[in-house]
């Protein structure tokens, strides 16, 4: 997973402001962004201002702690939680656990260890992508999930190049994929011609004259596009 490329909006709250700026600009520096409190009150409002993916919390807070904290947030707002704290005891985790947090980190850490755990939780609480419908264009109807094409009752063979040129053509219908982007997330392998030659391989299994194609199409300068539909 490459950090650099996300932008999860994430939530430090510490009552340390040393820490919450280290946290702050290490976070920050590996492609986050961030917003800091120093106690529980800071934290809510900050939740009621902003949308955040995950926030780090820690437990010995003035006033409410964060365990009291994470109890109470978990019947307003679905958000994970990562609880940091002094305490390593086995009783002081399984009650922030118990509370409702994600995860629990015993202070003092490695920041790289923060980076894995915060990665896990936003991978492992990130919505499932939906599966992808079948797509219908002239009288074929694709399955991406299923790797299958249709025409009525008729299964279409397939090579295993051609199910990947069609699942990522059929994953933005109406709009041109480029050549290198087809090489880069198909199995096809090679040159632009390598991609050129599939291409015509799978028209001739699409269309009725392949060299006037009506369904596999060319943009000129843009690459190529599946037009859905009848």
């Amino acid at each position: 997973m490459d950090l650099q490329e996300t932008r999860r909006h994430i939530l430090v709250v510490d009552d340390d402001a040393r820490l919450r700026r280290l946290l702050h600009r290490y976070l920050t520096e590996h492609g986050y962004h961030v917003t800091a409190a120093g106690d529980a009150g800071e934290a809510k409002a900050a939740l009621n201002s902003f949308a955040f993916d995950l926030m780090v919390l820690d437990v010995m807070l003035p006033g409410q702690d964060g365990i009291s904290l994470t109890s109470e947030l978990r019947g307003v707002v679905d958000l994970p939680i990562l609880l940091l704290t002094a305490r390593g005891e086995a009783e002081d985790r399984i009650n922030g656990l118990s509370a409702g947090a994600d995860d629990y980190l015993v202070k003092p850490f490695d920041p790289r260890e923060l980076l894995l755990r915060i990665a896990t939780i936003l991978r492992r609480t990130a919505p499932a992508a939906p599966e992808p419908q079948p797509l219908r264009f002239g009288p074929f109807v694709f399955d991406a999930r299923r790797q299958e094409l249709r025409r009525g009752e008729e299964r279409i063979h397939l090579t295993d190049a051609e199910v990947s040129l069609l699942q990522i053509l059929a994953q933005q219908p109406g709009i041109a994929v480029t050549r290198q982007q087809l090489g880069e997330q198909s199995r096809i392998s090679g040159s632009d011609r390598a991609i050129d030659t599939q291409i015509a391989r799978l028209r001739r299994k699409l269309e009725p004259d392949p060299k006037r194609p009506r369904h596999l199409l060319t943009k000129r300068g843009e690459g190529y596009v599946l037009r859905a539909g009848g």
